[in-house]
């Protein structure tokens, strides 16, 4: 019986290779970590971003955190030793917070789409629409349904026992992967990932892009030309973000098992799990004046409190 996984990981790149990967990963993890930590603490501690959007953002960066946290300190690891050896229960543990976050995160951004929607076309009535009962509702029902998914396709993904071969083709325990390894029939649970990947990545992308045509929709319907341009632009900056993070995820849960492979598998998981969280402060956060204004005025605290203790 297997009471253990080999993640194969970047196990058959050359020492130099393997030197270089775990500088670049460990260079982008902290860069996200730290950006994501700044969004964070400017959120939740300045007045001046007390709407919902900024809530959202919050939020949204805690669970990058969360996500790039679950993942990439595990590929470090695995890129500084040969055979990383994972235990069963570290394998469920880990696979379990990534559909919960992972779940968590696709939901809200589809509430952030339509949380845009409200204030652009619906200025007058955005504060009764999305009201801070509403966002503090919206927040819970993603981490509340992330949680159960977690623990659904925990149980579903190891309801088969495993006693043959341990391998792991990627950096971390994915459900598919590991589903592939166990003795029983995969067909069931492959199935009821898939069907989970219908309802919790097409149903918030169908919600994401219905808001954003409406939007599009209403500012080509004004006469005015003022500000067309920078609603385009962060559109399309918020699309590529989320057309990234759903095309990777669907890739890795949502295709025959046939089309994948380590080489393929590994590059999809690196976009959905360190690039996505990376681009998604630049993207929703760092090309607004009001988070300038604040990151400066956070800065000028810090600054300031640091000269009256010298």
């Amino acid at each position: 019986t297997v009471t253990e996984f080999i993640l194969v990981g970047f196990e058959q790149s050359s020492p130099p290779t393997r030197a270089l990967l775990f500088a670049l990963f460990l260079a982008l993890y902290s860069l996200a970590m730290a950006m994501n930590g700044l969004i964070i603490f400017i959120t939740w501690t300045d007045p001046r971003l007390n709407s919902p959007m900024y809530f959202f953002l919050g939020h949204l960066s805690f669970l990058d955190v969360c996500f790039i946290t679950t993942t990439i300190p595990h590929m470090l690891i695995h890129l500084t030793v040969k055979n990383h050896i994972v235990s069963f229960v570290a394998c469920m543990t880990q696979m379990d917070l990534v559909f919960c976050v992972g779940v968590a995160e696709c939901i809200l951004l589809a509430f952030m789409a339509y949380d845009c929607y409200v204030a652009i076309c619906h200025p007058l009535s955005y504060s009764q629409i999305v009201s801070r009962q509403v966002c503090v509702s919206l927040v819970s029902i993603a981490w509340s349904f992330g949680l159960i998914n977690g623990i659904l396709l925990e149980y579903v993904s190891f309801q088969n026992p495993f006693c043959r071969d341990n391998h792991i083709e990627n950096f971390f325990c994915e459900a598919p992967i590991v589903i592939a390894l166990s003795c029983g029939d995969p067909q069931f649970s492959l199935k009821v990932i898939f069907a989970d990947a219908i309802v919790v990545l097409l149903s918030p992308m169908v919600l994401i892009v219905i808001s954003y045509a409406r939007i599009l929709a209403s500012i080509l319907g004004r006469n005015s030309s003022s500000g067309r341009g920078k609603t385009f632009s962060t559109c399309a900056s918020h699309l590529t973000v989320v057309i990234f993070f759903y095309t990777s995820a669907m890739f890795s849960y949502m295709n025959p098992r046939s089309t994948h492979g380590p080489d393929k598998d590994k590059p999809f998981s690196l976009l959905y799990t360190i690039i996505t969280p990376m681009c998604n402060p630049v993207i929703y956060s760092f090309r607004n004046k009001e988070m300038k204004g604040a990151m400066v005025r956070a800065l000028g605290r810090s600054s300031l409190s640091q000269a009256e203790s010298v």
